[in-house]
């Protein structure tokens, strides 16, 4: 293009600028500082921190001005909430409980005879966990729908991590004090967890993280069902589906048992099918609810008529009968074993601690009451702790069973003392009817409870909304399936801590323009309508800049403007003489943030370009005045808005070219 025309656009542009900026000069004559936060005691700014972090919900304001026995009565009823809604407890909400518990425990009792052989437990620490921790919850936890018992999921992870320590068949009984081990530590992490008020902790696994790892766990627990289903007799005890799949078509010829496979196969179509109709129309609810307890009972029957196990049909054999047996003296205080039931333990709450949360927080917002997550935390360790010294495995909220008690009409958590009993009068005086149960029923019934564990449609939803959360979800759900539980778990913590850490060390940067007609500055790739102003360019950083961060910062700001630059020069514009860095988004800033910032200015300077700052917030004013950096750039510099920035350095800019 010819130097000459050149010249004339820029001129004809600086024109129509200085008639534009003049109006808006014009229009905004008085323009607002910014605000310098007044100095606050260092004490008291950081008790206010601390309580701001781990007590947001304010939890001592019901006690605040009341006398010294009601403090006490307050003090008892938030440990055991049953003595607040007790108080208003009527037939009516005991008619619902009553039909939900009922309910419940038809569904629960073949649920836990076939979650104990997932944890490779004898069946009845199935039932001896839905016996004691009911109990418990009941009376200390704050959710009206949860329903406590033994879940697929955390089952699984038990029995893996639990098998990898000790051989479950050679040692049965140091199997066993392991486990009432891990989940005596496992209610002691839950417990310290809320009593401590660390439940946000919980809260770095992700969404999609999770529905990955459930959806992963969900086809490993079905993996191994097979055994079961197809009655095989050997079988690999490792989880990940090649290993599986390779033992399963290994015992095609000589493995196989068909009498079980009818069973078997049977009863799973059944069962699916009630779970179809119940999905299908609402009123139906209670058919998938009763249909694992009428298939036992038929399968049972008919296994018992039949002599099937003589053919070859696989059957449970004895239950043993009586209420749970201390397992005080089980559990290692010492050596070795103490370590490694610390570990699992640890594990094993805090997985269970996500699902019963995420669970009664669905619940509770359905309903439409608060649910103190840090309460919880509590009643589930305090559950789990008592549970392990009454022969419990971990226990946990059940999503499949609170869906069933929440649609049964439950009022309240007394629904968890029904389950209970029923469950007691069955240790007492029904095991002995399960003797001739085929393994097969239970593999079938563990297989159709696991499969509303996989949810396609949220894992469509986050491809859509986060691709970066959909690889989560997909290395979560790979790392259960095609090598472990525990391997699948830490690539999910993995995956979560190394997209927090990417939007930290990494945080997005934008170029802003001003929309038409008014005087709002936004993303130009938001609002491509947006113009930018001539001689100045405009950078948002959406993120507080710490140390983590503070270099890329100032390096992308560099960019931007080297980019600019390169841009208005092929276009024949004005050069650049200002930057604005818009900082609203600018939450906090630490000394390595100030002192990028101390670069970049000084970067700017031999470039002959001002540096402006538009709305930083309290904590970063404060600090940009302590550091004396307001001072470095002058305070003239630092303005309310982009708009009170643009408006004053504007008209500077036409007058010194």
């Amino acid at each position: 293009m010819d130097p000459n025309s050149c010249s004339n656009i820029e001129a004809e542009t600086k024109e129509m600028d200085v008639r534009s900026l003049s109006a808006s000069h014009q229009h905004s004559q008085y323009l607002h500082k910014v605000g310098i936060p007044p100095k606050q005691n260092l004490l008291r700014e950081f008790i206010a921190r601390v309580k701001e972090t781990l007590f947001a919900d304010d939890p001592l304001r019901p006690f605040k001005d009341q006398p010294r026995s009601r403090k006490l009565v307050l003090g008892i009823e938030a440990i055991f909430p049953i003595f607040e809604w007790g108080r208003s407890y009527n037939w009516r909400k005991f008619r619902g409980d009553l039909i939900a518990g009922l309910t419940i425990a038809s569904l629960c009792i073949p649920q836990d005879i076939g979650y104990a052989r997932l944890a490779n437990l004898a069946p009845q620490y199935g039932l001896y966990s839905s016996f004691v921790p009911p109990l418990i919850y009941a009376f200390m936890g704050s959710s009206r729908d949860i329903a406590i018992g033994p879940v697929a999921v955390v089952s699984l992870l038990l029995g893996s991590m639990l098998s990898n320590e000790i051989d479950p068949n050679q040692n049965e009984a140091e199997y066993l004090r392991l486990a009432f081990t891990a989940t005596f530590f496992a209610g002691i992490t839950q417990v310290t967890l809320g009593f401590l008020r660390l439940g946000f902790l919980i809260d770095f696994l992700s969404h999609a993280a999770i529905i990955g790892f459930m959806a992963g766990a969900a086809i490993t627990i079905a993996l191994q069902q097979l055994k079961g289903l197809l009655g095989i007799q050997k079988f690999t005890k490792k989880t990940d589906i090649i290993s599986v799949m390779r033992s399963v078509w290994g015992s095609v010829h000589h493995g196989w048992n068909w009498q079980t496979i009818l069973i078997g196969v049977s009863f799973l179509s059944f069962l699916l099918l009630t779970k179809y109709i119940g999905k299908k129309n609402k009123k139906f609810f209670w058919v998938p609810a009763i249909a694992p307890l009428i298939s036992v009972i038929l399968s049972t029957f008919f296994v018992y008529i039949t002599h099937a196990e003589k053919k070859g049909v696989q059957i449970v054999k004895n239950i043993e009968k009586g209420i749970n047996p201390s397992s005080v003296n089980q559990i290692y205080f010492t050596g070795d074993y103490l370590l490694k039931g610390l570990k699992i333990g640890v594990v094993a709450g805090m997985i269970a601690l996500t699902e019963a949360v995420a669970i009664g927080r669905t619940f509770a917002s359905m309903k439409d009451y608060q649910l103190d997550g840090n309460k919880e935390m509590v009643a589930l360790g305090a559950m789990n702790v008592v549970g392990s010294l009454a022969s419990c495995y971990v226990a946990t909220g059940s999503f499949s069973r609170s869906a069933v008690n929440f649609m049964s009409g439950c009022e309240t958590a007394v629904s968890n003392i029904i389950m209970s009993c029923v469950v007691f009068l069955t240790l007492e005086f029904l095991t002995p009817l399960f003797k001739y149960t085929p393994n097969a029923i239970l593999a079938a019934i563990i297989i159709s409870a696991v499969v509303g564990l996989i949810d396609v449609k949220a894992a469509i939803l986050v491809w859509k909304i986060d691709k970066f959360d959909f690889v989560a979800c997909l290395g979560a759900f790979l790392g259960v399936v095609f090598a472990s539980v525990e391997i699948g778990l830490l690539i999910a913590v993995i995956i979560s801590f190394a997209k927090i850490l990417l939007q930290v060390t990494r945080p997005r940067t934008a170029i802003l323009g001003k929309v038409p007609r008014t005087n709002v500055y936004r993303n130009i790739l938001q609002y491509p309508e947006a113009t930018k102003v001539p001689g100045v360019l405009i950078v948002r950083v959406d993120s507080a800049i710490y140390f983590s961060n503070s270099n890329y910062v100032k390096e992308r700001i560099l960019r931007w403007l080297m980019d600019e630059e390169e841009k208005v020069k092929a276009a024949c514009q004005p050069t650049i003489h200002f930057l604005i860095v818009e900082m609203s988004p600018v939450i906090d800033i630490d000394t390595s943030g100030i002192h990028a910032l101390e670069e970049l200015h000084r970067s700017l300077e031999k470039k002959n370009i001002q540096l402006i700052l538009a709305n930083p917030g309290p904590m970063v004013m404060d600090k940009l005045e302590a550091s004396k950096f307001a001072n470095l750039i002058g305070d003239d510099k630092i303005f309310l808005t982009v708009a009170d920035a643009v408006s004053s350095c504007s008209p500077k800019r036409v007058e010194n070219v």
